[in-house]
């Protein structure tokens, strides 16, 4: 039995696992993916908000030739985090159930197609943020030629794509697509740019708009996607635009289906489970939870820069926890 299965190796599973190995306990990190996968699915072009050394976790420095790292950059920096510490990975492994059982939990999950069953005193969910996106609820959605994360837009040239949205990934796709000689259409439902667009990025974009080499549409209700077009209101008036493929840059939701499955109650109105912010325990005693899924729906509350440090509360109270079971009798 193992003292604890962390569950997600973003960048605040892998702290956490870091911490409980530097204080002897033995422990693995499951992903559906593999190591940072959310950070994979960034674009290919991502530059980080946050500095390198904010990124850093288990005390290997971040070395970086520029301020704030590339997607790519983060990429090889935590493979050699994860490589040079040891940290156990079971990567492309899905998590279908987390148990009770008489002396911890039992974490069922599958891979390849076979079931796995490991024991465990201790779970720590660290599933991040963007395991959801955030559906529209029109016809259409889930059209093969609808997608909800962007990655780069070179397979887009010379096409008409429309651009749903009007925050931050919204407005890098458009800048990525249209450099990538895309015809750029956004359709966003709010009546200006919101104000979350990152500042060094606004400028550009809507010198692109100016010169009419995106084409920006406020106030637009979608209704309808069919294979040739996106259809969209705007005052109850009908309107149609010519798309070859649809970005829906509508945000993400974190998928909180294994807390519920494992007790763990969740605010409705917040998206927030309930926790002890001293120790990042859960309601469900020996359960615990790290990184961004611990501000619920509000994705810009907790960061990597601020979650990295959730392992050590975690692995603090996971010791003593375990101390206290063999001081009994």
């Amino acid at each position: 039995m193992l003292d604890c299965i962390i569950i997600g190796a973003g960048p605040c599973g892998l702290s956490a696992a870091i911490e409980m190995q530097d204080r002897g306990l033995s422990v693995e990190v499951i992903e559906k993916g593999n190591i940072v996968e959310a950070i994979y699915q960034y674009p290919t072009h991502q530059t980080f908000f946050s500095s390198s050394e904010k990124l850093e976790i288990g005390g290997v420095p971040f070395i970086n030739k520029e301020l704030k790292p590339r997607r790519q950059d983060a990429l090889v920096y935590y493979r050699e985090v994860v490589r040079r510490k040891g940290v156990i990975i079971q990567p492309f492994e899905t998590v279908e159930h987390v148990g009770r059982t008489a002396d911890g939990f039992e974490v069922k999950s599958v891979r390849g197609g076979q079931a796995v069953t490991r024991s465990a005193r201790s779970v720590v969910l660290a599933t991040g943020y963007y395991g959801l996106p955030n559906k529209m609820n029109v016809a259409g959605e889930d059209m093969p030629h609808v997608f909800h994360y962007f990655k780069e837009g070179h397979p887009f040239y010379g096409q008409d794509v429309v651009v749903i949205g009007g925050k931050n990934s919204s407005v890098d796709a458009a800048i990525e697509l249209e450099k990538a000689g895309a015809r750029v259409t956004m359709l966003y439902r709010g009546e200006a740019y919101s104000p979350s667009i990152k500042p060094w990025v606004l400028p550009n974009f809507e010198s692109l708009v100016r010169a009419e080499k995106v084409k920006m549409v406020f106030d637009a209700t979608i209704e309808e996607i069919t294979n040739t077009d996106v259809i969209y209101s705007i005052g109850g008036e009908r309107l149609a635009i010519k798309a070859d493929f649809v970005f829906a840059m509508t945000g993400y939701t974190p998928d909180v289906g294994l807390f519920a499955d494992a007790g763990i109650d969740i605010d409705p109105d917040t998206g927030i489970p309930v926790f002890d912010e001293a120790t990042m325990e859960s309601n469900v005693d020996g359960i615990y939870i790290a990184g961004v899924v611990a501000a619920g729906y509000d994705a810009n509350k907790i960061f990597i820069e601020n979650g990295r440090f959730h392992g050590a509360l975690i692995a603090d109270s996971l010791v003593h926890r375990l101390e206290r079971e063999t001081a009994q009798p």
